[in-house]
């Protein structure tokens, strides 16, 4: 295999930066390079590309539309990032994809650019991991520090809060909210709003609990945990009317930040409804 030499491209506003591209990769000359950016072998890079300072494809990488990577995101072999949404109602248009700082992209992950009738804008965060075979679709906003794992699939204008988890082959329906911290299992079919801290198993997934594991990692205080699994219980037991609980749950938490969250995600705007719970 050939050696990657150092090469110069040309930057639109006339500025030149010294990058690593290996012969056999395809970079367009409009696309906007930043320091240390490592291009392997056989990747193509379109014009309307930016990629930040040391950004690495690995190699065999795709990367087109008007798509912005952050610094210090890698993308392993095989990934296709910023082609056109599947939707049949796409013409064309200019719109986006972003990744944030630090994430990783392993082998064989696609991911979408937006669509005119979802905001134009896909996003990804901050110092995400998305594992081998992940599908995010268009207009999907994806919060920071998510974890994705191997052949989940995320339907078109999903929303996923900072540090929630993806199981290994979970699907989440078009226009669902994950909340932040949420953790979906493996092999779970996500149909509707998982609330923040939930966790959410099975085919067609129930809300089962909250994510304990995941809050004693983020370092929430023993006491507000405390609290938010008595809420958690008093709003999701079976007994009496889910209004009258949620009422009574609002009433008696108010100054509590973690229970706060749940209550603000459940009365904000959904189009899916909240998951039904065990």
């Amino acid at each position: 295999m050939d050696s990657m030499p150092d090469v110069t491209l040309p930057r639109p506003l006339g500025e030149t930066l010294g990058v690593t591209i290996h012969p056999s990769a395809i970079v367009d000359p409009a696309a906007v390079l930043g320091h240390g950016v490592s291009i392997g072998p056989f990747c193509t890079v379109g014009p309307h590309v930016v990629l930040e300072d040391r950004v690495r494809l690995v190699s065999h990488v795709v990367v087109e539309g008007h798509t912005r990577l952050a610094q210090d995101v890698v993308v392993s072999p095989f990934s296709t990032i910023g082609l056109p949404p599947q939707d049949l109602k796409y013409k064309g248009e200019p719109t986006t994809l972003d990744v944030g700082a630090r994430t990783q992209i392993r082998e064989h992950c696609s991911i979408h650019r937006g669509t005119p009738g979802g905001g134009g804008a896909t996003v990804v965060g901050a110092d995400c991991m998305l594992m081998a075979v992940v599908h995010v679709a268009h207009d999907c906003q994806i919060g920071d520090h998510v974890v994705i794992a191997n052949n989940a699939l995320m339907g078109g204008h999903v929303t996923i809060g900072d540090y929630a988890v993806i199981g290994g082959g979970a699907a989440i329906h078009q226009f669902v909210r994950i909340g932040r911290a949420a953790m979906i299992g493996g092999i779970s079919g996500a149909a509707a709003d998982v609330i923040p801290f939930g966790t959410v198993m099975g085919n067609r997934g129930l809300l089962s609990g909250l994510n304990i594991v995941g809050l004693r990692r983020r370092g929430f205080d023993k006491d507000a945990i405390a609290t938010l699994r008595l809420a958690y219980g008093q709003l999701f037991s079976h007994d009496g009317v889910f209004a009258q609980r949620l009422e009574e749950v609002r009433a008696k938490y108010s100054r509590e930040p973690l229970v706060t969250e749940v209550l603000t995600f459940i009365d904000g705007a959904s189009h899916r409804g909240l998951i039904a719970y065990e």
